[in-house]
């Protein structure tokens, strides 16, 4: 792309949905637009627990960026690091230089937050790259293999229990596939253990599982896991973790659950370069690490900043912050585009108003809860339309093909051809011999 020296020039910060999005609205527009990501790829995060539990392959829900935006001629993809920004000078830090620019769109997303007890975080990984998917993978299908070498009936079952901390959609999802991953997918593979009495534990602080779904539909899917053996703990803290298992809180009585698996779906926080944008315009952050922003989007006293997606701190009619899911990310991409072209030729573009249209969560194989306001349903119909809204959602059509023949022989075989045990083991409990390679 040749960039011309009378255009404005904008910079996108993340390749996330809302970063893609913003991008790809300003495909028609006179500016140069530099799309900036640490990866080279976009990545559909509400799959990645399906490459966690091996249903699918990381390729499958991730695409290149360059290969996305390859017909926009006003776009450049760079791979770089943002490690800061000098909002006086209108520039955008990288590890390796600086971009500068006339209108700059943050959405650096989130990563996963333990509620300050960062401890936790090698013993409960959470879910929200490639790395960690691929990571929770090797250690699920570790637990089984070690408890197929051991001896010893109590540490077989605790090596087959998994604790899942998070009662919402990623957490009941997540309890889902593992409950198919074990009473089906595995269960005739191995010889001195039965994978089919794995124990799945599903730990939530709230009264109830997807919390923010109406009670209906709450209580229909606590029916549904509890129909794949998952143990639902409600009204339930988290007040410990260590190599060996959880210790759980409720009311005022302690206990101590065995458990070789603990994985985090519990709770988010914007991406570290929130707080170094909040301190370079002089602002401060809310407790999950957001920036509040005017009704355009835009920073306080720096209306050619844009924040958006998970960074940003948006109230809705209520006066609740809006949650941080790929919905909102997408509007709010395509908002910040349209205010840009507004702004560039002198119109006025109406503050920021999300339109909800509704929330969906899997439970396990055909069973699904959907809330679209007037229209609530759950069961078989309901898994249709997760997957049918999920696969259209996909950015590339050979995504879309290879996850739908993916989807269509798991339903036919109960298989999941991605259970791959990759990178260094991941048992913290072996010492030395957790850092050696496969095999050694």
């Amino acid at each position: 792309m040749a960039e011309h020296k009378n255009r404005p020039r904008v910079v996108i910060v993340g390749g996330g949905f809302g970063g893609l999005h913003a991008a790809q609205a300003l495909r028609r527009a006179e500016v140069d637009v530099t799309l900036v990501d640490r990866s080279n790829y976009h990545l559909f995060q509400p799959l990645l627990y399906q490459v966690a539990t091996g249903a699918l392959s990381p390729a499958n829900i991730a695409s290149p960026l360059r290969s996305i935006l390859r017909r926009q001629r006003n776009t450049v993809v760079l791979q770089a690091e943002a490690t800061g920004f000098d909002l006086s000078g209108q520039r955008l830090l990288l590890a390796d230089g600086q971009l500068p620019y006339d209108y700059l769109v943050v959405a650096a997303g989130a990563t996963h937050s333990h509620f300050g007890h960062d401890e936790w975080e090698p013993l409960a990984p959470g879910l929200k790259t490639i790395d960690h998917a691929t990571e929770i993978r090797a250690r699920v299908l570790s637990a089984f293999e070690r408890a197929e070498r051991a001896t010893d009936p109590d540490e077989q079952q605790r090596l087959l229990s998994f604790v899942i901390v998070g009662g919402g959609p990623t957490g009941v999802e997540l309890a889902g596939a593992l409950s198919e991953l074990s009473r089906h997918t595995l269960r005739h593979e191995f010889r001195r253990v039965s994978p089919e009495s794995a124990r799945i534990h599903l730990v939530d602080a709230a009264p109830c599982v997807l919390s923010n779904y109406p009670q209906d539909l709450s209580d229909k899917a606590r029916g549904f896991l509890e129909r794949l053996d998952v143990t639902v703990h409600p009204h339930t803290l988290v007040t410990g973790i260590t190599p060996h298992g959880v210790t759980l809180k409720r009311d005022d009585t302690e206990t101590d659950l065995p458990a070789a698996t603990v994985l985090w779906a519990a709770g988010v926080k914007a991406s570290p370069l929130a707080k170094k944008l909040a301190d370079a315009a002089g602002g401060e952050t809310d407790r999950a690490g957001r920036i509040s922003v005017n009704d355009d989007l835009s920073l306080p006293d720096f209306d050619n900043v844009l924040v958006i997606g998970d960074m940003a701190r948006v109230l809705d009619d209520n006066d609740a912050p809006l949650p941080g899911v790929a919905p909102v990310a997408i509007q709010q991409g395509k908002y910040v585009a349209r205010a840009i072209r507004n702004r560039i030729a002198g119109a006025v573009t109406k503050p920021f108003r999300y339109r909800d249209r509704g929330s969906m969560a899997t439970v396990g194989r055909s069973a699904a809860v959907v809330d679209l306001g007037r229209f609530k349903f759950a069961g078989f119909f309901a898994w249709l339309c997760w997957l049918f809204l999920h696969l259209m959602l996909l950015v590339s059509f050979q995504n879309r093909i290879l996850v739908l023949v993916q989807w269509m022989w798991s339903y036919v075989t109960h298989g999941r051809a991605a259970r791959l045990i990759t990178g260094r083991r991941p048992d913290a409990e072996q010492g030395a011999d957790a850092a050696k390679p496969n095999g050694a």
